[in-house]
C-alpha cells in the first residue's frame, strides 16, 4: 500500500513538474527591490522557481540550479497591472458584403447582421443589452496587443470588450500562456455597463439607456424572487421562466460582483452612483476623468474608480489652422494630472487603468504626470500594483514582492515614470520576456522609444536593433467609408508621411479633427484624434494599412471598433 502511494505520488510530481514552461529558476540579484507592500530593498535578490516568487530578501542566495542575472542599476518592481483594457481580446470580425453590411436593409439590417454575428443565444434582449457575454470567451493568447503591452512593464490586464450597453462580464489575466486558460487569473471580475445607445434600434438614446438598464435590473430582482419562492415549494405555482441576460444580472444585485460604470464627466459619474445606490450595487466608475469634482460622493458610497491615464490631449498642433481649443477642454487637459492626488486626498480608493490610449508606454508616462501634479511616487506604484490586486481580489496572490506570489516582476533601468526609461526584463508567471527593440528607429537626438532596450543591462544580455525594415507608404488624401452598423459614415483622410510621422487631419459629417501621434511602420499606421459627438468629445484611436491604392483599417473608441474601407484620392 505504500509503495502504491509511493509510485502515485511520484507519478503526480512527474505531471505537474516534468517538462512545465515554469520549472526554470532565475535570480535577479544586487537589484534594487521595491516590494510594494514593505520597505525597499536597496540591495537584494529576487529568486522566481515554478512560476512563483520562492524568495526576496537583502540576504537571499542565488540558488546552484537558476540562472542568475546581475541587476546591478536595476530597480525591480511587482508586474504593473492595466486595470481596464480591451488586450488579448479578439476583435470582432467584419460583416460579409462590405460597408453597410450588404446595403439595402437600413437600420434594421444592420442591427439583424450585428445579432447574426453575435451567434445564437436564448437572450430575450438584443445585442448590446446581454450582460452574460463573458470577455473570456474572446480572449486568444496570440493577440497582437498582448506583447506591445508586455514590452511596456504591463504584466496583468483586466479585459472586456468595448461594445454595447452591457459590456459583459471581465477577466483579469496574466500577459503570458499558451491559451486563454493558462492565462486566466480570475474570471468573471467584473459586470460592465457603458452609457452607450443601439445603433438602429431601443434603446437609441441616453434616456432609453437608463430606462432599459432600469428595467432590466427590476426584472431581473423580480426573477431572483420568483425563483427562491418556487425552490422552497414549487407546488401549485407555475415554472418562472428564465433568461440568462437576466439571470446574469442577480450576482450584481446580491453584491457577489462588482458592476463598473464608464463614466468620464461629474453628471455622468453621479447617474452610475444613483442608479447604483438604487440597486444596491458594489459600484466602481472606470475612467473617471472628472472624478476629482464628486469625489464626496464617491468615498460615501464606497465607490472605486479605475483612473484612465489616457489624459486629454492638444488636439490643434497638427492644424495650426484650426479653430482655437473649447475652454473646457483646455481644463480638463490641466486638471487630468492632478485627478489622483485629489482622490487620494479624499480617501477613495483607485487604480490605474490605460483608458484605451494607443500607445502602451502612455499609461508609465502619465502615470509619472500625475506623480508631477504631487501625487506620492510610492502612491503611483502602487495604484499600478497592490490597489489593482486589492481592488480584484486578488492580492493574496499578486501586486506585490512577496515570497510565495506568482512571479509576475518588471524590471526597470532608470525611473519607470520618465519617457527614457528602460524595460531590460519583464517575468509573468515566471517565464521571462526580453521586451523587444522598436521596428523603427527614434528621431535623431530623441529618447529610445520607452520598452526597447537600446543594449544590454549590466550582466543581463541586451536586444541589439537590427536593419529596420522599410516604412508602409501611407501618405495622400484618401475618401473612407466608416461601417457603423445601421448609419454608415463617409469622410476622408488627408495623411502626411514624413518618415515614420503621420500628421493630417480626418473629416466626416462629425466634423474635422487633427490627428495626432501618427505613427507610420512597415506593417501599416496608426493615429489618435478627438471627435465631438452629442455635446461630448470622444478620443479615438484608428489604424489601417494601405496596398496600392486601397486603405483598410478599424476604429476604436469607448462605443466599440469599427471598421473602414476607403480608396486613395488621385
Amino acid at each position: 500500500m505504500k509503495l502504491k502511494l509511493f509510485l502515485f505520488a511520484f507519478a503526480a510530481t512527474g505531471l505537474f513538474a516534468g517538462g512545465s514552461v515554469h520549472a526554470q529558476s532565475y535570480a535577479i540579484t544586487n537589484a534594487r527591490i521595491v516590494t510594494v507592500s514593505g520597505p525597499t530593498i536597496e540591495r537584494g535578490t529576487v529568486v522566481v522557481r515554478n512560476g512563483l516568487i520562492h524568495a526576496v530578501g537583502a540576504n537571499v542566495t542565488a540558488p546552484s540550479d537558476a540562472q542568475v542575472f546581475d541587476g546591478t542599476g536595476l530597480t525591480v518592481y511587482p508586474g504593473f497591472i492595466d486595470s481596464l483594457t480591451a488586450v488579448g481580446i479578439q476583435p470582432p470580425a467584419r460583416p460579409a458584403g462590405g460597408p453597410g453590411g450588404g446595403g439595402g436593409g437600413g437600420a434594421a439590417a444592420a442591427a439583424a447582421a450585428a445579432t447574426a454575428q453575435a451567434g445564437q443565444s436564448n437572450s430575450n434582449y438584443p445585442v448590446g443589452l446581454r450582460p452574460e457575454l463573458a470577455a473570456f470567451e474572446d480572449i486568444r493568447s496570440n493577440e497582437a496587443s498582448i506583447e506591445a503591452n508586455r514590452n511596456a512593464g504591463i504584466t496583468t490586464v483586466l479585459s472586456v470588450g468595448r461594445t454595447g450597453i452591457f459590456n459583459g462580464q471581465s477577466a483579469l489575466i496574466n500577459l503570458a500562456g499558451d491559451s486563454a486558460g493558462a492565462m486566466v487569473v480570475r474570471n468573471p471580475v467584473a459586470l460592465h455597463i457603458s452609457f452607450a445607445t443601439i445603433p438602429g434600434q431601443y434603446p437609441g438614446s441616453l434616456l432609453g439607456t437608463f430606462s432599459a438598464l432600469r428595467q432590466m435590473f427590476l426584472d431581473a430582482r423580480r426573477l431572483d424572487e420568483v425563483q427562491k419562492i418556487y425552490a422552497a415549494d414549487p407546488r401549485g405555482i407555475r415554472r418562472p421562466d428564465d433568461d440568462p441576460s437576466l439571470q446574469a444580472l442577480i450576482p450584481a444585485l446580491q453584491r457577489q460582483m462588482p458592476v463598473v460604470f464608464t463614466a468620464n464627466r461629474d453628471i455622468e459619474i453621479i447617474r452610475a452612483l444613483d442608479l447604483a445606490k438604487e440597486f444596491n450595487l458594489r459600484v466602481m466608475i472606470a475612467g473617471g476623468q472628472e472624478a476629482w469634482k464628486v469625489a464626496d460622493r464617491l468615498k460615501s458610497a464606497d465607490a472605486t474608480v479605475l483612473l484612465s491615464m489616457n489624459h486629454p490631449r492638444r488636439t490643434t498642433a497638427a492644424a495650426p489652422d484650426a479653430d482655437p481649443e473649447p475652454l473646457e477642454l483646455l481644463r480638463s487637459r490641466a486638471e487630468a494630472p492632478k485627478n489622483a492626488v485629489r482622490l487620494s486626498e479624499a480617501g477613495v480608493k483607485y487604480a490605474f487603468q490605460s483608458g484605451g490610449a494607443p500607445n502602451a508606454a502612455d499609461y508609465l508616462t502619465n502615470a509619472g504626470k500625475a506623480v508631477e501634479a504631487g501625487l506620492s511616487r510610492d502612491a503611483a506604484v502602487k495604484a499600478m500594483t497592490l490597489s489593482a490586486a486589492e481592488i480584484f481580489g486578488v492580492d493574496n496572490r499578486m501586486g506585490s514582492v512577496e515570497a510565495g506570489k506568482i512571479a509576475n516582476l518588471t524590471v526597470v533601468r532608470g525611473d519607470p515614470f520618465a519617457r527614457e526609461r528602460v524595460i531590460t526584463h519583464v517575468f509573468v508567471d515566471g517565464q521571462v520576456f526580453e521586451p523587444k527593440p522598436p521596428a523603427t528607429p527614434a528621431s535623431p537626438g530623441g529618447p529610445a522609444r520607452p520598452g526597447a532596450t537600446p543594449g544590454a543591462a549590466p550582466g543581463i544580455p541586451g536586444a541589439t536593433p537590427g536593419t529596420p525594415p522599410a516604412l508602409a507608404a501611407v501618405g495622400g488624401n484618401f475618401s473612407i467609408t466608416i461601417d457603423i452598423p445601421g448609419q454608415p459614415l463617409t469622410g476622408t483622410f488627408a495623411l502626411t508621411q514624413q518618415g515614420a510621422s503621420l500628421t493630417g487631419s480626418m473629416q466626416t459629417q462629425l466634423g474635422t479633427a487633427p490627428i495626432r501621434d501618427g505613427r507610420v511602420t512597415a506593417e501599416g499606421f496608426s493615429f489618435t484624434a478627438t471627435v465631438e459627438f452629442g455635446g461630448a468629445s470622444i478620443d479615438i484611436n484608428v489604424r489601417g494599412t494601405v496596398t496600392g491604392n486601397q486603405i483598410t483599417g478599424t476604429i476604436d473608441s469607448p462605443q466599440g471598433t469599427v471598421p473602414f474601407t476607403g480608396t486613395r484620392n488621385p
